[in-house]
């Protein structure tokens, strides 16, 4: 047992030693250079490379795989696995040389991810679901920001439900190792991009400097020598070093294509916070939102709550964040909170009667806002609805599968696939453990959604904890549900019927 515990696994010959593919020919492939980038690997030595990554899985690479990169220059290695994996999906992605696959996960970084999220999300609706699920490994795998940011978005808006749970179920999983729920992670792993706490970032043309910064709806600001703003990048002039020029201008078009990708994410989030009515600690909020480069921006445009940390929690008043990045309520005051206040996206429920003296005072500061809050429609439920178990006011509504499938960007779920594979209901998540419930006629093929172009709503009605869905649902009435709630789901519904 001595002999075997000693054993440098290094020493050990592998059991296989697999055959490269005449498409993998270190000969043709990107150079691999060394730390450094003065050396490249002969191509000996990167064909040994290849054999090992041959012989790797994401969670089990050989012995010999993690030296090898730790000696080796990480973007010429970057290269050299996307370079492989562009001729593997040429030749039609064979099955058994899915290492090619597994090696952008371990090689792989962000410039990585960037290029293939898009496919993971393209390849279930071309028969790749396989390989769309082993896709969702390699971002886990890279691990970075950006690369967990990209699994966030899959999770909550691809459009096959089959690749939205696995993604749902990885992300899960990474929040697990790290001690976190899914949301607390989608709010760790928003990538500050290497901007300054201000938001800037500086590129250097060698005998000119620019600073590249974002205005309150996120477009890039460029400042240069000379003090003037302008949008974009000059073009390199002769004096510049053409080598800095080059790259700072690749730095600017990434910086600005991450910018518009994060931004998006992120509006679809916080109106999610909004809706859910998620509440961070003051202490939290500040590191997560008002510190970061990015997301204040976003959340200076909002109008927020703070409440008090007991429960029931109490909704107490309003406020923004300042150009200073300090809370001011409606009258310009500051604000201070306590550590453990919460705070949160207001509703327009929220609000009340203050709700057109928010929208002037944003008005005057000439802010527009990421997505409907202030002039966001609310409804309300009827005395006669409040005691009833059903949602009447739909009922018999006919609607478009594709328009009904569009509420899953807003939250709703589908029901697990029954027989035939139909999917008889969607729902929504609720508090206390509730959940609106719409059933449909005649069902959503979970195979092929646009088999039946249009449904019928059957009933709404409201789903208890512990109730079954295939029981008769009286155990819960429309009044047990908060007026936000209540407010969202009618919103949807009337968007998707008329």
């Amino acid at each position: 047992v001595d002999r075997l515990l000693a054993a440098d696994p290094l020493d050990l010959p592998p059991a296989r030693v697999p055959t490269l593919p005449a498409w993998a020919d270190a000969g043709t492939l990107p150079a691999v250079r060394l730390v450094g980038r003065h050396l490249a690997l002969p191509a000996t030595a990167t064909r040994h490379l290849l054999t090992a990554l041959a012989m790797s899985r994401i969670d089990d690479p050989a012995p010999t795989v993690d030296q090898m990169i730790e000696g080796c220059d990480r973007g010429s290695l970057r290269a050299l696995a996307w370079a492989l994996f562009e001729r593997w999906l040429a030749l039609g992605a064979p099955p058994r040389e899915y290492w090619v696959l597994h090696a952008l996960g371990l090689l792989g970084d962000d410039t990585t991810v960037r290029r293939l999220a898009p496919l993971i999300q393209a390849w279930p609706g071309t028969g790749g679901h396989t390989r769309a699920t082993v896709g969702l490994e390699v971002l886990a795998a890279i691990g970075s920001d950006v690369a967990l940011t990209q699994l966030d978005a899959i999770a909550r808006g691809a459009r096959h439900l089959g690749l939205r749970d696995r993604a749902v179920t990885k992300l899960h999983e990474v929040a697990a190792v790290r001690g976190l729920s899914a949301e607390e992670l989608a709010d760790r792993i928003v990538p500050d991009l290497g901007l300054d706490r201000a938001g800037s970032l500086g590129i250097d043309y060698g005998p000119r400097r620019f600073v590249v910064g974002f205005d309150e709806r996120l477009r890039p600001v460029v400042t240069g020598p000379d003090g003037r703003p302008r949008a974009a990048l000059p073009k390199p002039a002769t004096s510049d070093d053409p080598d800095l020029a080059a790259a700072g201008r690749r730095r600017f078009v990434e910086l600005k294509r991450d910018v518009r990708a994060i931004a998006g994410h992120q509006i679809v989030r916080l109106e999610q916070a909004m809706v859910t009515q998620r509440r961070w600690r003051a202490a939290e909020f500040q590191e997560l939102f008002v510190a970061h480069p990015l997301l204040w921006h976003l959340v200076r445009r909002l109008v927020l709550v703070h409440a008090t940390p007991a429960e029931p929690v109490t909704v107490v008043g309003a406020v923004r964040l300042a150009e200073d990045r300090t809370l001011a309520d409606l009258d310009d005051t500051p604000v201070l909170l306590g550590d453990d206040a919460l705070i949160g996206v207001a509703h327009p429920l929220h609000l009340g009667a203050d709700r057109t003296a928010w929208a002037e005072l944003l008005a005057d500061y000439e802010i527009l806002q990421p997505f409907a809050q202030l002039g966001r429609e609310v409804f309300r439920l009827t005395d006669a609805e409040r005691p009833q178990p059903r949602l009447a006011r739909f009922a018999a509504a006919t609607v478009a599968t594709r328009r009904l499938l569009g509420l899953e960007r807003r939250g709703w779920r589908r029901a697990d696939p029954g027989d035939g594979g139909i999917q008889g209901w969607i729902e929504r998540p609720a508090p206390c453990g509730r959940s609106v419930v719409v059933s449909l006629d005649p069902g959503i093929a979970a195979g092929d959604p646009e088999l039946f172009p249009e449904q019928t709503f059957e009933e709404i009605w409201v789903h208890g904890p512990g109730e079954s869905r295939w029981a008769p649902r009286r155990g819960s009435r429309l009044g047990d549900l908060d007026d936000v709630t209540v407010s969202e789901v009618i919103r949807d519904l009337s968007e998707v019927t008329r």
